[in-house]
């Protein structure tokens, strides 16, 4: 069984280490599949970005223990290499719980550990870390141990000597190195999708082999050899194939699970990409549209001078159905402010302003409100958040007509999370849906069909 690669907390090394390992399985003509624990886009992107397999998430919270097995028993079982890159500290999921952690996830699929742990400065130390992380839960299995920024030979000696009567194995020791540092902003790594630094595959291989034991390493990535799974049936549905969705995707916009695109594919919907980037035009044959989140705010003079896909999001909005996610809803409203406090306009499709705010992170429980386009009445789902921005309601600033226009909007639902309570959240009327949330469309049947239902929706050129 694969293993998991886990740690004591964030910024340890488990993205790095599991590019090192892909990098030096792609030198060999090796593939790998790798998954990521959690709601995660930037790691996904980064895994995926190195001639291996697209990267799939793993998340309990989002969907569902039978989704993540059948998903990682469908993925896996095609190569002969496979590995889980966890999410912040072994432990920590839910909250203050270990629901939907990366311990969550190597119990459910009896997958054991591989630990990394950053040395800097310590010794002695670092056994009480592993062993308390060992010891925690006895139904986790860790079966070896890498560290991170260790420098010299005599902190490797060190080390070898404390962990000398330990039943585990050291596997490698990585030292320092700016040119496998990753690229960070304020929600993670930078994107390779936006500007970020392009992975040096020969350079990481090479730095693996020197560094890792890799021949040892390569037995706890061999994929399972069977497993019986069943996928989600969606052959009851009606779909209009003269009723194409077109895509935002392009350096702005590309916070989306790969899932998503290929269940809408597979149960046959055309999909057509959409760049703003580009100052598109949305095709003109698409009859509903989906905005994932990115990042408008960093290209907010961008988005405001491409007057004709905002003109085109405009006219669109008329006739078609528009799903958008965090990001995508900003670039819906009027404008976004900057850090400068310089406001760059946007469609003006919904009456708020974005501006930056403090961090908004975490699992959501989702409350359908009425019966909506997504969420039905007292219908109850999951989601998730990532994103500094909030909006300020405009509809004081808006001319009369546009006023009236905007009379049928509200909330489609209300959300929390493990500790707050509900608060309504989020745009919809009968041809649009924008929120801040991110949902996982193709684990979730009740919410994939109705999304599905409304693309089908064609409405009057008078509507």
């Amino acid at each position: 069984m694969p293993c998991v690669i886990s740690s004591p907390s964030t910024d340890s090394g488990k993205t790095t280490l599991s590019l090192l390992l892909s990098c030096w399985a792609f030198s060999k003509g090796i593939k790998i599949q790798t998954f990521k624990v959690g709601p995660d886009y930037l790691d996904q992107q980064q895994l995926s970005s190195i001639g291996q397999p697209i990267c799939r998430n793993l998340d309990i919270f989002l969907s569902g223990e039978e989704w993540v097995q059948e998903s990682f028993f469908k993925h896996s079982l095609k190569y002969e290499f496979s590995l889980i890159e966890g999410a912040m500290g072994l432990f920590d999921g839910l909250g203050s719980t270990t629901y939907s952690s990366t311990a969550n996830i190597s119990k459910l699929l009896n997958a054991p550990i591989i630990f990394i742990v950053n040395a800097r400065g310590q010794v002695a130390s670092l056994l009480a870390t592993i062993r308390g992380f060992r010891d925690f839960d006895s139904e986790l299995s860790m079966v070896g141990i890498i560290f991170n920024n260790v420098n010299s030979d005599r902190h490797k000696k060190l080390i070898k000597e404390v962990f000398k009567n330990e039943d585990i194995e050291i596997l490698g020791f990585l030292p320092s190195d700016s040119k496998i540092t990753l690229n960070k902003a304020n929600l993670g790594l930078i994107s390779p999708m936006d500007n970020g630094k392009e992975i040096d595959v020969e350079y990481f291989a090479n730095f693996a082999e020197r560094n890792l034991d890799v021949y040892s390493l390569i037995k706890f990535l061999k994929s399972p050899q069977k497993k019986i799974f069943n996928s989600v049936n969606f052959r009851d549905l009606k779909i209009d194939k003269s009723k194409p969705i077109a895509i935002a995707e392009d350096k702005i916009f590309h916070f989306q699970y790969p899932e998503t695109k290929e269940f809408l594919s597979e149960i046959g919907i055309p999909l057509i990409s959409w760049s703003i980037y580009d100052d598109e035009e949305i095709p003109k044959e698409a009859s509903s549209l989906i905005i994932p989140g990115g990042f408008p705010e960093k290209y907010a003079d961008h988005i405001s001078n491409s007057t004709k896909s905002l003109n085109s999001l405009r006219n669109f909005r008329k006739n078609g159905f528009i799903y958008a996610e965090c990001g995508g809803m900003m670039i819906l409203g009027d404008f976004i402010k900057d850090a400068n406090g310089n406001n760059h306009k946007m469609s003006g499709i919904l009456p708020f302003r974005s501006k930056k705010s403090k961090l908004s992170v975490g699992y959501r429980y989702i409350e359908g409100l009425k019966d909506t386009p997504i969420i039905k009445q007292n219908q109850l789902i999951r989601g998730h958040e990532f994103h500094y921005w909030e909006i300020e309601n405009n509809l004081s600033e808006l001319d009369f007509g546009k006023a009236e226009t905007q009379k049928k909007l509200s909330s489609p639902w209300k959300i929390k999370s493990w500790e707050t309570e509900y608060k309504n959240e989020g745009f919809f009327d009968e041809k649009l849906h924008a929120s801040w949330i991110h949902l996982h469309l193709p684990s979730c049947p009740e919410i994939a069909k109705n999304f599905i239902d409304a693309t089908q929706i064609t409405f009057s050129k008078h509507s």
